[in-house]
């Protein structure tokens, strides 16, 4: 039996998340609302948003479905707003941990579609080797729960564009997710930092420089093959090591990742027991950093490059799930003095990440996130806030759907529902819910074009990649202000 205060608080919760989600649809709300509605009544999984206007659940027609998605308006801003003042999921010392990761929409086929960049997948279509496809990457910024599980919060959605910076843009959504959180009463003063965990593809150090001044921890994994510095030694120090005397350096000794010998007695050393990963160690060096070069990312900052500070962990474990071969992986965190509790905790983290993929497969599998052939990016963008959505009202549901189990599954407790179990019962839910979508005006279609008439305004087609280099060193930098001028 499910308890029935927990019910009527996912129903108000949910309610109440409804009506912040219909005031953000600013045009064409009512047929946007009823979109996301059918989305989660869907029998199985969404194959295309018009087979959608098929269900009762949508009282318009197909007609004004694809009208909503390439005329509509979502207040983003108020959106995020919505998402961030809902409880959010905490880790296990009752801190909120947010994941960031690029995911992408592949569109291969779609050379009218404007602001497609290049996108790295892994073994498309049965290949073993990576590819660069084309499509329109979103960088996803979501909330992590506590252990195993297939469940997170998403705050936010950017895509990518092709005069993006990165690093830049995804400090920027990062910063904006957490000033609404913090300005939902999410966060107090007396709270433990926010912890934000990147995986390899960001530069963990230099995120966690664009994101000084917030009350966030970065923690991010590292390539194999990086070079960190040790603390710049004192005077006194330097004068022990070095007799004869000189400049005193701005940087320690080396700390290379492929060379043990070069590693010295770790600063923290924890060794557990797993049930996936037989004995996981866990070693840590406080105060690495990286030495920083006017190049690349650095190239336009001014004054003395920054020394950023961290603490590096390294983590090995006995087998894989899978069977694969474990590869010890390297951990960055912006955190300073940590015993051994607290390397723990980061590489514990850092596996919750890993949630996200399920987020992932469950809005492209079931919800159909990357199923519609979109023509401009603004209709694929209210679309994905569309998902976005459906996905929230899910997971604040958790507690009032039953377990619609198929006779070949097992029963599970209502606390431990997948995602894709509480869709199921969606439709029996739906009823207690605040329902603000007024119902159809009666209207007669336009006549469209003429039958037998030929297009004579064809789509233009768009180049795929980027349309802003950005120099790798001082020379190129001003070889290429020269050639402008």
């Amino acid at each position: 039996m499910l308890d029935d205060g927990a019910r009527r608080e996912a129903f108000d919760f949910t309610s109440h998340f409804r009506e912040d989600f219909y005031a953000c649809l600013t045009r064409r709300g009512d047929t946007l609302f009823e979109l996301a509605d059918a989305m989660l009544c869907e029998n199985g999984p969404v194959t295309s948003p018009v087979d959608l206007t098929l269900l009762a659940e949508h009282r318009r027609g197909h007609g004004a479905l694809y009208d909503a998605l390439n005329s509509g308006n979502i207040d983003e801003a108020g959106l995020r707003h919505a998402l961030a003042v809902l409880p959010q999921p905490k880790a296990a010392d009752n801190r909120l941990v947010l994941a960031v990761d690029v995911t992408h929409w592949l569109r291969p086929d779609a050379p009218c579609c404007p602001e497609r960049l290049f996108c790295h997948v892994y073994g498309r279509s049965g290949r073993s080797s990576d590819q660069f496809v084309p499509g329109w990457p979103y960088s996803f910024v979501a909330a992590l729960e506590t252990g195993r599980t297939s469940w997170c919060q998403l705050l936010d959605a950017l895509r990518l564009g092709p005069d993006d910076d990165v690093a830049e843009v995804t400090a920027a959504q990062v910063r904006r997710v957490v000033t609404g959180l913090i300005e939902g009463g999410q966060w107090e003063p007396e709270d433990p930092d926010i912890l934000i965990v990147f995986d390899a593809g960001y530069d963990a150090p230099r995120m966690a420089y664009l994101l000084a001044g917030l009350p966030v921890e970065v923690l991010g994994r590292m390539r194999t093959d990086r070079v960190m510095r040790r603390p710049t030694p004192s005077l006194k120090e330097y004068a022990q090591t070095y007799p004869q005397g000189g400049r005193p350096p701005k940087h320690g000794k080396e700390f290379r990742f492929a060379k043990p010998e070069t590693w010295g007695e770790p600063d923290a050393e924890t060794v557990r027991v797993t049930d996936r990963y037989g004995t996981a160690t866990a070693m840590a060096w406080d105060r690495l950093h990286p030495k920083l070069t006017t190049r690349s990312a650095w190239i336009d900052h001014t004054g003395e490059l920054p020394v950023i500070e961290g603490t590096q962990i390294r983590l090995s474990v006995d087998h894989l799930p899978g069977g694969q071969d474990p590869l010890p992986v390297w951990l960055w965190s912006s955190k300073t003095g940590m015993t051994g509790a607290d390397v723990d905790l980061r590489w514990q983290v850092f596996l919750r990440r890993f949630d996200l993929e399920h987020t992932f497969r469950m809005i492209k599998q079931t919800l159909g996130w990357t199923r519609p052939k979109l023509r401009t990016p603004q209709a694929a963008d209210r679309w994905t806030w569309i998902v976005i959505a459906a996905h929230t009202q899910l997971r604040l549901l958790r507690e009032a759907a039953a377990d619609l189990r198929r006779p070949w599954e097992k029963p599970v407790a209502p606390s431990r529902l997948t995602p894709a179990r509480v869709r199921r019962g969606f439709r029996n839910l739906r009823p207690h819910l605040h329902c603000p979508a007024r119902a159809p005006k009666p209207s007669t279609p336009g006549p469209g074009r003429p039958v037998g008439s030929k297009n004579r305004h064809p789509a233009t087609r768009h180049d795929v990649g980027k349309t802003t280099r950005r120099p790798e060193s001082i020379t190129e930098r001003n070889r290429m202000k020269a050639n402008k001028g």
